[in-house]
């Protein structure tokens, strides 16, 4: 529950701030201190990002140097897309990246690719990366010469539908080619496992998880393997990441990624939430689309459509009845259009301008998903009625 008796349902695109984050970030704003200074101040500051470090690379079980904090996972997926990396005293020229159909836009832009060096990878109805394909063109990449870059994330903000990293590692074992995987949706619900999922980096954000907005980190697997940085002018973040860095968002994050940790066990019932709630949405309406169904998604995301049903006229009943949802990832300069990541699954034009996503959080309860389904099946059926006068 948010201010004034309204309902969040929109954790995908962030997470409310957790009051313990809230009570420190605040704390560490009245105090003083540059982390690259020597004096005690900065000596003080350096501390708490350090710790900040530890516990991040504690939820990705990694190294603590592996870890360079970011203004957000956005700026570390793009600073992992770089053609140039570094490899120990050499360098590694990468002249391809090869993204997933139903990437986050920070991926599709392609980071600092040129356009020509861009490939877009085909997914399948229900949002998943055609392993076939990939592995053909990573093949025929190799053959002729060329060292490719795979962009795939574990989980997608729109539909929850979680992707076959595993699988992936297996097809590019033993390839030139390396793995980027943003992982913004999968941190905190489920296991992150960089060996596992073949990722030679991946991205992550805060305010995601409970910490501060505006603060996320770029992990690597191997920290003699980075990408050239994208900021440059100092040595902070170990040479990853030039500028200072902002301590108590920086502090707040690591906070965050500890109490999100030793979170395992309410995923169960949220996921119990979540077959629910799609169940009342079909019995309301029995055209009713819910999409990715038919593979493993994230315990707290669904995204359906009715036909006829405006996802813009829909959402902005439901705010009105103090209801937050959304219609899709909330990095699209607050739009309401047709859903890219739909686009790619398949769905049709008119189906996909109806998507509503609901994203649940570890707060929300069943009282909640009672009160959005009686506002639902009284918006949604007076859009419908509409549309039906309108045809007569």
């Amino acid at each position: 529950m948010t201010d004034a008796g309204r309902i969040y349902l929109d954790h995908n695109a962030g997470a409310p701030l957790r009051p313990r984050v809230a009570g420190l970030v605040g704390d560490l704003l009245t105090r003083v201190g540059n982390p690259s200074s020597v004096h005690g101040e900065g000596r003080a500051a350096r501390a708490l990002v350090e710790a900040a470090r530890a516990q991040v690379a504690g939820l990705c079980g990694v190294p603590a140097p592996h870890v360079a904090f970011t203004s957000g996972a956005t700026e570390a997926n793009v600073t992992a897309l770089s053609p140039l990396w570094k490899a120990g005293r050499g360098e590694r020229q990468f002249t391809r990246v090869l993204i997933g159909g139903t990437e986050h836009p920070s991926v599709t832009a392609g980071g600092r690719f040129p356009e020509s060096q861009r490939e877009i990878l085909p997914v399948d109805s229900d949002g998943v990366v055609d392993v076939a394909a990939l592995a053909a063109r990573v093949h025929a990449l190799s053959v002729a010469g060329a060292l490719p870059l795979v962009a795939i994330q574990a989980a997608n903000s729109e539909t929850g539908v979680l992707q076959p990293l595993a699988e992936i590692a297996r097809v590019l074992d033993g390839t030139s080619a390396i793995l980027h995987v943003d992982a913004v949706q999968a941190a905190g619900r489920i296991a992150i496992d960089m060996a596992g999922w073949g990722a030679h980096s991946l991205a992550l954000s805060a305010h995601k998880i409970g910490g501060p907005q505006g603060v996320g980190a770029l992990v690597l697997r191997d920290a003699g393997l980075r990408p050239a940085p994208l900021l440059t002018g100092g040595g902070q973040e170990n040479w990853n990441r030039a500028g200072t860095e902002n301590v108590a968002a920086i502090a707040g994050f690591g906070l965050a990624a500890e109490l999100v940790a030793a979170e395992t066990g309410c995923w169960d019932e949220i996921a119990t939430f979540r077959d629910g709630l799609e169940r009342a949405l079909c019995h309301i309406w029995s055209d009713t689309v819910v999409f990715g169904t038919g593979v493993p998604r994230l315990a707290n995301t669904s995204c359906f459509a009715v036909p006829g049903v405006s996802a813009e006229t829909a959402l902005i009943a439901l705010d009105l009845a103090g209801i937050a949802v959304s219609s899709g990832s909330a990095c699209s300069s607050g739009k309401v259009g047709v859903s890219p990541v739909l686009t790619a699954m398949g769905v049709s034009a008119d189906l996909a301008r109806g998507a509503i996503r609901v994203s649940l959080g570890r707060d929300n309860g069943e009282a909640e998903i009672e009160r959005f389904l009686a506002a639902w099946r009284q918006i949604s059926g007076r859009i419908r009625q509409a549309g039906a006068g309108r045809a007569a």
